[in-house]
């Protein structure tokens, strides 16, 4: 056991376990559904983002370029394109930093519906977790991807640090990630500051579950997959913890999902 400082020991077995049943659960069919919806949604805002950013700069640059230079008409087209590819290269290397929280936006859509197939499924005999509120989740997830986007830009601006940009983004999005996604899923058993109050009793034990989903962030295309799997795992992370500390409120018993109804 590992110890962090104002926190409880780092629990390693309950991290791999609950990474590795996440890994399963991201990968069974009732995950299939919210899985392609929420791959789908995030690839079509993704492309719509390319082209737009793309076409915004070409629209910009060629009326510019045209100002400056009203004697060579036939070399601004051309440079008013390349301005636009420009864009949409520096636009790809910005999504390797926002394609976390694009990805958490759109999955958030569907992490209630994850949430209870996994608590169903996995912990039958807990008590039935209850869906955030609508407007509390939403103002969850502006601020998330608010935090995510300001410490992305922190990891951005420290790409010309040889060593520490990859670092940085590591350790930041394991934070975030860790911290978001476990109270998440708290949060559909306790009062918020309840969750935030336990989120910090374990704090050790959820940054380092953190680091684990910020490796799904930092590989390409596996880190669309990274939302559901970082909502999966901190489910069971909470469960096992709960069960661990006596901490979830008095049983009611679920019935278990019927074959034809396991998915989301």
């Amino acid at each position: 056991m590992l110890r962090g400082a104002g926190a409880l020991p780092i629990s390693n077995g309950m991290i791999v376990t609950a990474a590795r049943l996440a890994l399963a659960d991201i990968l069974s069919p009732p995950f299939r559904a919210a899985l392609w919806k929420s791959l789908g949604l995030t690839l079509i805002v993704l492309i719509v983002l390319w082209f737009a950013v793309e076409a915004v700069f070409e629209w910009l640059a060629v009326p510019l370029l045209t100002n400056l230079f009203p004697e060579a008409p036939g070399w601004v087209d051309s440079a008013g394109t390349v301005a636009g590819w420009g864009a949409g290269i520096a636009l790809a290397i910005a999504l390797v930093f926002l394609i976390g929280p694009i990805s958490a936006i759109i999955a958030g859509l569907f992490l209630d519906d994850v949430a209870e197939v996994v608590e169903k499924q996995s912990y039958p005999n807990s008590p039935n977790g209850r869906a955030v509120p609508f407007v509390q989740g939403l103002i969850l997830s502006a601020k998330f991807f608010g935090v995510v986007i300001l410490g992305n830009l922190l990891a951005l601006l420290l790409l010309v640090v040889p060593g520490i940009n990859l670092v940085a983004f590591f350790l930041v999005n394991g934070y975030l990630v860790g911290r978001e996604y476990f109270e998440f899923a708290a949060m559909r058993y306790r009062p918020e500051a309840e969750a935030k109050a336990m989120r910090g009793r374990h704090g050790t034990t959820v940054f380092f579950a953190g680091l684990v989903v910020a490796l799904f962030l930092m590989i390409p295309i596996v880190n669309l997959l990274a939302p559901l799997f970082a909502a999966s795992m901190m489910v069971h992370l909470h469960q096992r913890i709960s069960l661990k500390t006596g901490g979830l409120p008095a049983p009611e018993r679920r019935e278990p999902l019927a074959e034809g109804h396991r998915s989301v």
